[in-house]
């Protein structure tokens, strides 16, 4: 068991796919359950441009939150794949600003 994170899409005809997948990436779920908290009372968490152009900052200041939590696993930044997991946050962030260029709604979502 353990953190599992998903970077999904939704087509303008309800058509949904995965197109990122992290695991046990605890700075990263906390940087998006802040959005969440300051953003909706329910889930997942549709990302905009604005909260896309957030999260690059973020991740290029290495700014992501340490959150822990009972399945999240050790902190992000000690694991020997913290750059490679960053690098794919920056991936999704590219591929998420194209779907929403073609209309698609983009949302983060978690189970644990």
């Amino acid at each position: 068991m353990g953190l599992d994170a998903y970077g999904k899409v939704k087509s303008p005809e309800g058509e949904v796919e995965e197109i990122a997948y992290w695991r046990k990436f605890n700075s990263l779920h906390g940087w998006m359950e802040t959005l969440w908290r300051a953003k909706f009372n329910g889930e997942p968490v549709e990302l905009n441009k604005t909260d896309l152009e957030m999260l690059e900052l973020a991740v290029k200041a290495r700014a992501l939150p340490e959150t822990s939590g009972f399945f999240f696993g050790s902190p992000a930044h000690e694991r020997d794949d913290y750059m490679d997991l960053l690098q794919s946050v920056m991936d999704f962030i590219k591929e998420a600003r194209e779907y929403l260029a073609k209309g698609w709604e983009v949302a983060y979502d978690s189970w644990w």
